[in-house]
């Protein structure tokens, strides 16, 4: 027999595998309640307002009571980032191109909705229910791709990766790239650029930078940005699935 692996109890927990205690008083709190007010203090102050006793305070109890129901603050961020990931869009009758480029952007856009996230590890595998779902819908619509299990977990975990890059661009471009700088914009500061680097050190930049490559943009970061950047990876993986076709 496999040996039985232990998990941590908060994610016991997030799967309603604790025991219950049918003896003594119901307990005044759960786990879902924790973490809804962890979420609301890290929404409205970051996640340097998400301490154990501000999260005791806000649902009454001392700051000893969570201890029950939470081992460490990291295992709150755990149950934080799973409870707050909304439901995955359903695949239906969509292709897998189509499906995933939406699946893609639903991540970014949750990302942008709790910027707090981008400083919780999102590079750990995901253990929760609702983390997980999401993975679970990217594997199910790259079936009969003719990609292996292999491929379809690693295509779901480049573009989870690419969603959370792009949301860290968009949450870090609100100003120049220098403190102090009057650089207004991508445009200005390909400008910059043009001017800055020497053509013998930096060929192609210069050459790029000289020929416009960042003219007529409006901003820091727009939403075609994004796109090119998903179409890339999408025909990449287009690509494999007609190469695992031919083989």
């Amino acid at each position: 027999m496999e040996e039985q692996r232990s998990l941590p109890s908060v994610v016991e927990r997030m799967w309603g595998r604790e025991p219950v205690n049918r003896r003594g008083p119901r307990p005044r709190l759960d786990l879902a309640t924790i973490t809804t007010a962890a979420i609301e203090l890290a929404d409205a102050d970051g996640l340097a307002g998400v301490s154990m006793a501000n999260v005791a305070s806000r649902v009454g109890v001392a700051a000893t009571a969570l201890y029950r129901y939470v081992d460490s603050k990291e295992d709150l961020l755990t149950a934080m980032a799973d409870a707050v990931a909304p439901p995955p869009p359903e695949p239906g009758e969509s292709a897998w191109r189509e499906y995933l480029a939406l699946w893609t952007r639903q991540q970014r856009d949750a990302l942008l909705e709790h910027p707090w996230l981008l400083s919780v590890s999102m590079l750990v595998p995901p253990l929760g229910p609702r983390r997980l779902l999401w993975l679970d819908r990217a594997l199910a619509v790259l079936e009969g791709t003719g990609l292996d299990h292999g491929e379809r977990v690693n295509v779901a975990s480049a573009l989870t990766g690419y969603a959370l890059t792009d949301a860290a661009v968009v949450r870090g471009s609100g100003g120049p790239p220098v403190a102090g700088s009057e650089i207004g914009g991508a445009e200005e500061y390909g400008e910059v650029l043009a001017d800055l680097v020497d053509p013998a050190g930096y060929p192609a930049l210069s050459a790029a930078m000289r020929a416009g490559a960042m003219r007529g943009a409006v901003g820091w970061v727009q939403d075609e940005d994004f796109t090119f950047g998903l179409d890339l990876l999408l025909d990449g993986i287009e690509a494999l699935i007609r190469r695992r076709a031919t083989t």
